[in-house]
């Protein structure tokens, strides 16, 4: 039996120079490591338990972040396998004050549901 599509999952983060390379703007290993959060919530929401992630695919960071700007992330459920699921999560950009949101940031994970043993456990038995 299948879940219906889950809501995205979003978060919302501030980005602040210890954030930050020397350019200014949000360090691409820190930028991961916040996608990475949000597949892990997503994540672990559908599977009801805990998940690991497999893989990272793919990761486009069409514009840089600056510091002082607002960073959303949002997360959905692409597709589902037995223990597996992909995730995209998509960053968006957004100044505090005048400026358009724009796109940052763009990536796939896929997490596995594991059991208290960390081995991978079937989605279907989280419902």
């Amino acid at each position: 039996m299948s879940l219906p599509p889950a809501p995205p999952t979003v978060l919302v983060e501030m980005i602040f120079p210890d954030q930050a390379n020397h350019y200014g703007t949000l360090f691409g290993g820190h930028a991961l490591a916040l996608m990475a959060r949000a597949a892990f919530v997503a994540a672990c929401r559908r599977a009801a338990g805990s998940v690991v992630m497999a893989r990272s695919e793919r990761v486009d960071f069409p514009t840089p972040i600056r510091v002082g700007e607002m960073l959303e992330l949002r997360a959905e459920i692409l597709r589902e396998g037995r223990s597996s699921m992909t995730v995209a999560v998509r960053g968006i950009a957004q100044p505090i004050g005048p400026g358009a949101p724009r796109a940052a940031l763009e990536g796939q994970f896929v997490m596995v549901a594991v059991d208290a043993d960390g081995r991978p456990r079937p989605l279907s038995s989280a419902i």
